[in-house]
C-alpha cells in the first residue's frame, strides 16, 4: 500500500513538473493547458481581494512584486517533513486541478501561488493556500 501511494505521488510530481518545464520553455503551452481546462476561471474582484487575500496576507503570505500571485516560505524540522507537508499539497492540487510553483531544499519549501490561464489570482489560489495553511500547522504539530 505504502508502495502505491508512494509512486502515485511520484508520478503526479513528476507530471506537475513536467507541466512546467514546458510551459517555462514555451509560453504558448500555457494555452494549451488552459484550452484544456474545464471551466474559465475568473481573477479576483478588488472586494475579493480585500476579504479573501487579508487573512492570507495576515498569515505571513505575501504578493509577488510584478506578477498577481502571493509567495510564502515555509520552514520545517527536517526533510522529511517538508517531503510530507509537499506529498498532501500535491495530493489536493491534483484534486483541485490547480498545481503550485514549488522550490524545496531539505527542509524549506517555497511556493507561488497564481493561476496563469486568469492571468493573476482567483479563488482557485486562496482555496489552494488555505488548504497549504492547514497543511502546515497539521504537519508542524
Amino acid at each position: 500500500a505504502f508502495l502505491s501511494v508512494f509512486l502515485s505521488v511520484m508520478i503526479t510530481i513528476a507530471w506537475s513538473l513536467s507541466r512546467r518545464l514546458f510551459v517555462q520553455k514555451d509560453p504558448r503551452y500555457i494555452n494549451v493547458l488552459c484550452r484544456m481546462a474545464s471551466r474559465k476561471v475568473e481573477k479576483l474582484s478588488d472586494d475579493e481581494r480585500q476579504t479573501k487575500l487579508n487573512p492570507l496576507l495576515n498569515s505571513g503570505w505575501t504578493m509577488v512584486e510584478g506578477r498577481d500571485a502571493i509567495y510564502k516560505e515555509f520552514l520545517f524540522k527536517n526533510f522529511n517533513q517538508s517531503f510530507g507537508f509537499m506529498t498532501q499539497v500535491a495530493l489536493q492540487s491534483e484534486k483541485m486541478d490547480h498545481h503550485p510553483e514549488w522550490f524545496n531544499v531539505y527542509n524549506k519549501v517555497q511556493i507561488t501561488l497564481s493561476t496563469h490561464c486568469s492571468g493573476g489570482l482567483t479563488n482557485n489560489d486562496v482555496q489552494l493556500a488555505n488548504f497549504i495553511e492547514k497543511a502546515a500547522k497539521r504537519t508542524t504539530e
